[in-house]
């Protein structure tokens, strides 16, 4: 049979579709939909009254703050991202191999935490300022120091946590351009710093704008740096409506707001980009330019210092008050906080991984308009911030609790079967963190060749022999790496998980906010100290990997 004859003896793709693959890919896609159809439909219940306090009291400032914090980290991560991804890309210095892979380190240290021990650092009566007033004789009132509680210090440490989304993304942008333009700037006389102007930046500019954009949607969903430091955003109005004011309607307006500014941020990015091309030329890569003398020194400085404010020193001193804290053992009280921890992250990751293997393989089969649409549902999930899927799971929960419980007869007391349990975290997770499972499964299948399946099809197997046995063998670093990135994003995970919490039931993230919030700090390092650990895990990996490249 020739080629041609066994293509056409073959299903259709539509034929090797598996029913219920595909209804199980849009069933996920439509509970993934329900927290943020949920917050919108809160736009429609009437609640003038809030909204005329909340607008003559404090929407004001959470406008301004939120705008203001979105300014400032958008600066700090497009500075030091872009600034040490062209040093690390097109230089060679002192422990530029180190700083290639190290850059990446402080992607392990939650903002939160990093807040926490350097507010101890640089407190009143931290070492910085005791050890300045020791040497000078300065006494109190003597001196001016910057407060780190503010929204200038909200801004430094989300800066120099999430500037590796932007180097990571700037590096490899760099290390793909061509060396012909570069070298042909420099023939017509342009300087190494006008060539990056004109040249190198604007051809890198997509992942730049990727990358802070990227930033930027962490930093509107970040709720334990700014409510410890007591800035007023989104964020923190978001559970002060809730929980203080006793008003989730107002809750879930205010995620919506929060939530357009999510996709502002998205439409921005894209708009930037238009139908504008950025081509390199040919793939021949630019030979690194040897710095000596002053430039080396500092080139290794400008380096060093992101790695040593956004990770050294936080993990040093994060060590430090483990050393210092005598009550800080490993005693039945964190061994529960780390198994409540290690369980849902491990549930969470799992159930993610299988429903975005059932996506991206229900895609693969059949690459219809549901499909599709199932593929881009599952994946905006990670763009909206964890305070506003809590409000949306919430909701429609206790409303179905409520249901339930006018089915039940007048003698059996009500209880909450979903509201206020592990099931309501795990849907939260579910949400949040299916894009992250989704992207890397969905990486791992574009590797495998259609021939494959062919290949399978011809020998009689079905759809999920295949899968069984010839891509599942194939995908399994894939599904590794997923099921790892989706453990570690819920370790790490505070505002969802402290919303949606069943009743004495913390992890080791809500312990160290807790914790901190009481200035308890030297307490809080031991959790903290542990999802610090957790987190280097992923990022040792791919660190390892940028290495071997």
């Amino acid at each position: 049979m020739t080629t041609p004859e066994l293509a056409q003896s073959l299903p259709a793709p539509a034929e090797v579709g598996i029913p219920w693959l595909r209804a199980g890919s849009l069933l996920v896609a439509a509970v993934i939909c329900v927290p943020v159809v949920a917050v919108f439909l809160n736009l429609l219940i009437p609640r003038a009254d809030t909204w005329r306090h909340l607008a003559s009291t404090v929407l004001p400032d959470y406008v301004i703050n939120t705008a203001l914090l979105v300014v400032l980290v958008g600066f700090g991560v497009v500075l030091l991202g872009v600034g040490c991804a062209w040093l690390t890309s097109m230089c060679r210095f002192p422990l530029a191999r180190i700083f290639e892979w190290a850059l990446l380190l402080p992607l392990a240290m939650p903002a939160y935490v990093m807040a926490y021990v350097y507010t101890d650092f640089l407190q009143f009566a931290g070492p910085l300022q005791g050890t300045l007033r020791a040497a000078f004789g300065w006494q109190a009132g003597d001196y001016w120091f910057p407060d780190v509680r503010s929204l200038g210090g909200a801004a430094f440490v989300l800066s120099f946590v999430l500037y590796p989304y932007v180097y990571l993304l700037a590096r490899a942008a760099f290390l793909e351009q061509s060396a012909s333009a570069l070298e042909t700037a420099r023939i017509l006389g342009e300087s190494s710093w006008r060539s990056f102007w004109s040249i190198a930046l604007p051809l890198a500019r997509p992942a730049v704008v990727a990358g802070t954009a990227l930033c930027l949607m962490e930093t509107l969903a970040d709720y334990g740096t700014v409510a410890y430091f007591g800035v007023d955003t989104f964020s923190t109005g978001i559970f002060r409506a809730w929980f203080s004011m006793g008003d989730p309607v107002a809750a879930a307006q205010l995620g919506a707001l929060l939530l357009a500014a999510v996709g502002a941020i998205l439409a921005l990015e894209r708009l930037t980009r238009g139908r504008a091309a950025f081509h390199s030329g040919s793939r021949r890569r630019v030979t690194p330019h040897e710095l000596r003398g002053a430039r080396s020194i500092g080139a290794t400085l400008a380096c060093g210092t992101p790695l040593l404010v956004g990770f050294a020193l936080p993990a040093a001193l994060l060590l430090r008050l483990v050393l210092q804290d005598e009550a800080a053992v490993l005693g039945l009280r964190f061994a529960r906080l780390a198994w409540n921890s290690l369980t849902l992250a491990g549930a969470a990751a799992l159930l993610a991984v299988a429903c975005a293997l059932a996506i991206a393989y229900a895609l693969r089969l059949r690459p219809g308009l549901a499909e599709r649409a199932a593929h881009r549902i599952a994946g905006l999930g990670y763009a909206v911030p964890g305070v506003v899927i809590a409000v949306g799971v919430m909701v429609p929960l206790t409303r179905l609790d409520q249901g339930l419980a006018g089915l039940l007869p007048a003698s059996v007391p009500a209880k909450l079967v979903l509201s206020g349990t592990v099931l309501a975290l795990l849907y939260a997770y579910l949400v949040r963190f299916l894009a992250v499972a989704l992207q890397s499964i969905e990486a791992g299948l574009a590797r495998i060749k259609r021939s494959m399946d062919d290949a399978a099809r011809s020998l009689g197997a079905g759809p999920a022999a295949t899968l069984a046995r010839v891509h599942a063998p194939l995908l399994a670093p894939s599904l590794l790496a997923a099921t790892l990135l989706v453990f570690v994003d819920v370790m790490k995970e505070l505002p969802a998980t402290l919303a949606l919490r069943p009743f004495d039931f913390d992890t080791l993230a809500v312990q160290t906010f807790n914790l901190a919030k009481d200035e308890r700090l030297a307490e809080a390092s031991l959790p903290a100290l542990a999802i610090v650990l957790v987190g280097l895990i992923p990022v040792y990996l791919l660190a390892r990997s940028m290495a071997r490249r």
